[in-house]
Order: C-alpha cells, then sequence, then structure tokens
C-alpha cells in the first residue's frame, strides 16, 4: 500500500470508528434523530473518469461467477483479483476468465479474512462484494475504508446501526456504496421509470412490490450454494427478509430520496407452517433441517407510507407454491401498470377504457422503451442474467465511472430499502405497530434530483 493510500485509510479509519461511536450512542433504529455527519454528502457523487477500471470480487459462488463473466465481457475492465474460501468456485471464476480471454486473476481465499489482504493492493478501483448476508457489511466497510468504491449484493446490510456504519463510511471516504439491485435494470422496469416520467400515469398514489419465490428447494443445499447459509436466516427473523427486488424500482418510480422519503412502516407476519412441513416430508426425521424452529411467517406483508403521503404495499413469500411475482404495480391519478402478467389500464391515453386490463405490451415498448434498453438491451438478452438485467447493470456501473457521471444508486438508497428487513422485524414483534425510517439523507431527499433517463 502506497504512504498516500496508507493515511487515507487510517484517516478514513478514525473517522469511521468516531461514527460506529455516534451510532451507538443513538436510537437509530426509530428515527430518533441521525447521528452527525463525518463527511460532506454523496447524493450525486461523480469521480474522476477512469479510463480502466480495476475491479475485484468477494464471492465467486452462486452470484459472483456471473459478475466475472459480464467484467470479462466490457471493455476498458480489468479483473485483477478474486476471493472466495471456496477452491472449487475459485477454480471454476479463474477458468471462465479465461475462456474469455483475459488474464488469470489472481487468487485470495485461504481464510475468511484474506479479503483484507487483497485490499490492501494499490491496483484496484472497485469491489463487487457478493458474499452470504452477514458479510455485506463489514466487506463493504473495509473496501471504502482501503481507498476503493464497493458495490454490495442485496441487501446491503441487515441491521439498521450497520446501514447508519455505511452510510457514515461512504461520506467519510467520499466512496460510492452501491447496493447492486438488479431489478432496477430489467425491460419492464426501465419503460415504467420512463412513462412515470413522461406523466403517463399522472401523479403517483401508490406502489406494490414484491419478492415472492418459491425457494423451500434450498432447503437441500447443506454444504454450499446459497441454502446452506440462508436457511438459517429463517430460524432467526419474522419478517420480510428480502425486500429490495420488488421495492426498488417503485422506490425509483416515487423519487424516494429525491423529492419524497420512506416515513413509517406497519408490518404483519401469516404463520411460519411450510418450512417445517417441507423439512418433514423430504427429510429423515433426525436430519437437521428437521431440528431446526422455523419462525419467518410464510407471507409477510408491510405497507410504507411515505412524507408525500403516498403508500407502498412490500410482501415476501419464499415458501408457499405460488408462481413467481414480484408485483411491480404503479397507480397514479390516470391510472395503473401492474406487472406479471403485464397489464395497463389507463383512464386518458390507453386502450379506451381504464375498467379493462391491456396486455398487449408490444405497442408500449415500442412508445416508451427505456433509452438504456433500447441502446442495449439486445447485448444484454446476449449475455444475459435474469433476462439482461445483471449485464446491464454491470455496464451501467461501469459506464458511470468511466464516464464520471453519479451512479443511479446511491448508498442512500441501499440504506432505504434494506432498512424494510429490521423495521419489518421490530414491526411484527410489536404487532404491526409502526415503526420510523431513519432518514439516511440527513435532510438531503429534500434537494435531490429524480433520477434521470439515461440514454
Amino acid at each position: 500500500m502506497s504512504e498516500f493510500n496508507r493515511r487515507s485509510f487510517l484517516k478514513a479509519a478514525a473517522a469511521t470508528a468516531a461514527a460506529g461511536a455516534v451510532v451507538a450512542c443513538s436510537s437509530t433504529g426509530q428515527g430518533a434523530g441521525a447521528p452527525r455527519a463525518l463527511g460532506k454528502s454523496v447524493m450525486g457523487l461523480t469521480v474522476a473518469p477512469m479510463q480502466v477500471v480495476r475491479a475485484a470480487i468477494i464471492g465467486v459462488g452462486e452470484r459472483g461467477v456471473g459478475f466475472v463473466s459480464h467484467l470479462c465481457n466490457l471493455d476498458g475492465v480489468e479483473l485483477k483479483a478474486i476471493c472466495d474460501i471456496d477452491p472449487q468456485v475459485t477454480a471454476r471464476a479463474v477458468k471462465v476468465a479465461e475462456k474469455h480471454g483475459r488474464p488469470k486473476p489472481d487468487v485470495y481465499g485461504k481464510t475468511d479474512k484474506h479479503y483484507l489482504d487483497m485490499l490492501a493492493r494499490d491496483d484496484l478501483d472497485i469491489v463487487i462484494i457478493a458474499t452470504p448476508w452477514r458479510w455485506h457489511h463489514p466487506m463493504a466497510k473495509a473496501t471504502m475504508l482501503a481507498g476503493k468504491h464497493a458495490f454490495v449484493e442485496v441487501p446491503m446490510a441487515t441491521t439498521i446501526e450497520d446501514l447508519w456504519d455505511l452510510v457514515d463510511t461512504s461520506e467519510a471516504t467520499q466512496k460510492n456504496c452501491m447496493m447492486m439491485e438488479n431489478v432496477c435494470y430489467g425491460r419492464d422496469e426501465l419503460m415504467v421509470l420512463n412513462m412515470v416520467r413522461q406523466g403517463v400515469f399522472g401523479e403517483l398514489l401508490h406502489g406494490e412490490a414484491a419478492y415472492i419465490h418459491e425457494l423451500r428447494w434450498q432447503m437441500k443445499e447443506i454444504d454450499r450454494k446459497t441454502g446452506s447459509w440462508r436457511t438459517y436466516h429463517h430460524t432467526r427473523t419474522n419478517g420480510n427478509l428480502y425486500p429490495t427486488h420488488g421495492l426498488g424500482p417503485v422506490a425509483q418510480y416515487m423519487n424516494i430520496n429525491r423529492g419524497d422519503k420512506f416515513d413509517y412502516m406497519s408490518s404483519m407476519s401469516s404463520p411460519a407452517l411450510g418450512r417445517a412441513a417441507y423439512a418433514k416430508r423430504e427429510f429423515p426425521a433426525d436430519h437437521e433441517r428437521n431440528q431446526l424452529h422455523y419462525i419467518t411467517g410464510d407471507i409477510n406483508t408491510s405497507i410504507i407510507k411515505t412524507h408525500l403521503g403516498r403508500t407502498i404495499m412490500v410482501q415476501h413469500d419464499t415458501t408457499t407454491p405460488r408462481p413467481y411475482t414480484r408485483l411491480n404495480l404503479i397507480q397514479g391519478t390516470n391510472g395503473v401498470f401492474a406487472g406479471f402478467p403485464n397489464r395497463i389500464a389507463l383512464e386518458e391515453g390507453g386502450s379506451g377504457s381504464f375498467h379493462e386490463w391491456d396486455y398487449d405490451m408490444q405497442k408500449w415498448y415500442q412508445k416508451y422503451d427505456h433509452p438504456l434498453w433500447t441502446r442495449m438491451g439486445q447485448e444484454a438478452e446476449r449475455n444475459g442474467g435474469h433476462g439482461g438485467m445483471d449485464f446491464l447493470m454491470v455496464w451501467r456501473m461501469i459506464y458511470c465511472l468511466r464516464n464520471g457521471v453519479p451512479l443511479d444508486q446511491d448508498v442512500y438508497d441501499g440504506a432505504a430499502w434494506s432498512a424494510v428487513f429490521p423495521l419489518s422485524k421490530a414491526s411484527v414483534a410489536d404487532r404491526g405497530n409502526s415503526k420510523d425510517f431513519p432518514d439516511f439523507t440527513r435532510g438531503q431527499w429534500q434537494h435531490g434530483k429524480p433520477l434521470g433517463i439515461a440514454s
């Protein structure tokens, strides 16, 4: 590490340690007042354009190996290093990089903390973190303290205190900390954002967002893959464990943190029956999965009220047998869009009657496809990743860094969207009574500019 970077690291570490002390002394969980800022706001943060973005990835298993491929498919990117404690997945990631004709990345992962040695390198600009949830906060914080920009898988963190810590660290270091909510880059979500910006639905009133995705089968992943660690979260938290996929796009439609903000939320859960029943059916009676006590309600429903009075319903269900949906509903004074399946009803400018759904999306795509999708959609679909949204997200991240423009999502977005996790837990435990959202922007939401329609 160069002497300059070493001084910067130590200065940032001291600042963030002070932030932690302030956070610990305040009731951050229920909006009792934000801890003092340790640096200027990072809303709209820009960095000097990078001719080449030098990247590393921590976690190259289920999600991370896809990022290896996406980075290797982009110009102006060098994948310098990867880190994972599982040698099988690091070997696979190296093969993916070499298959794309890229130099072999350096490999870290001898211990759980070996990533710190990787972060000490001087030849990294960004670090992508695709690890189990408990590692998101410490790894993102360490990344910023080491002078790198952090890009974190969802959720950004799972406690209000850790979310504040990442906000404080981003402001203290003036480094990006972006939660990589890929659904914000789906074709449908981008189109709806474009329609909202053009006033197609009128003044916005209400949104609905969800992550309804039957994942009981992950309980059979015992030694590796997502189920080997995610299953245990269903024994620890009764609330919404995974709020951001559906919520992120709706929050962008509503300009959350950019003219409006989440105010408070109430949450309730159904009984937790499905996982225990699945374990009883699929595993021997003495199997470890049958010894666990599952407490996460099979279906969690939360209602958010925003400062401007809008409402958002957010649901979570990874247990019951039902079709996949993120809902993706946005209602305005002139009509509504709803997803899964896509349909539109408008009072003016629609098919003639708002009493019937219009399911024909082609004419709407032709008129309102987002410029990003028009420009990159075919390449995104070719490179894959949830229909192309993963590739487009990574492309856009690199584009912003190489061109010195703000990222589409900042640390305040990641904190607000992720806060549903701990706040839902608190509300469920308190008979559904409302819990206040912290204002992670410290009032800057009143001055933030809405996310534009980038071309």
